[in-house]
């Protein structure tokens, strides 16, 4: 069991790792207003998923792009469940989401764009199941 739980972290830390890296050259990165967030420890703890790894936000604020990513998270797992999913606005917010590199039991991670007219929130995520 101990032994799952240290590759279990290990995994989401690379995953977080890569997901960030291939989000920054292929994601909202090529939309040159976007700002990225700044993310505590805590915060990254305290979003809504086990780990969110990276945030950024267009024509809104960095609170706002948190508010929203927790908003979204909170949704997500109404059910009780950490792998449920949103369908319904958040605030006003519209979100997808897509899922990948998936330990089944384990955990996920996940992209997740959200948008409000020309205001963008961008965030992923690592959740344990």
């Amino acid at each position: 069991m101990r032994t799952l739980i240290g590759i279990s972290l290990a995994s989401a830390l690379i995953a977080g790792t890569l997901a960030s890296s291939a989000w920054a050259a292929a994601g909202p990165g090529a939309n040159a207003s976007a700002s990225s967030c700044q993310l505590s420890t805590k915060e990254q703890r305290n979003l809504g998923a086990s780990y969110v790894t990276s945030l950024k936000v267009d024509n809104t604020t960095c609170a706002k792009g948190k508010g929203v990513t927790l908003a979204f998270n909170n949704c997500r797992t109404a059910s009780g469940k950490p792998q449920g999913v949103c369908n319904r606005k958040v605030g006003n917010y519209t979100c997808t989401e897509h899922r990948y590199d998936a330990v089944p039991g384990v955990q996920y991670s996940s992209r997740v764009a959200c948008s409000w007219g020309n205001k963008r929130v961008w965030s992923t995520y690592t959740q344990n199941t």
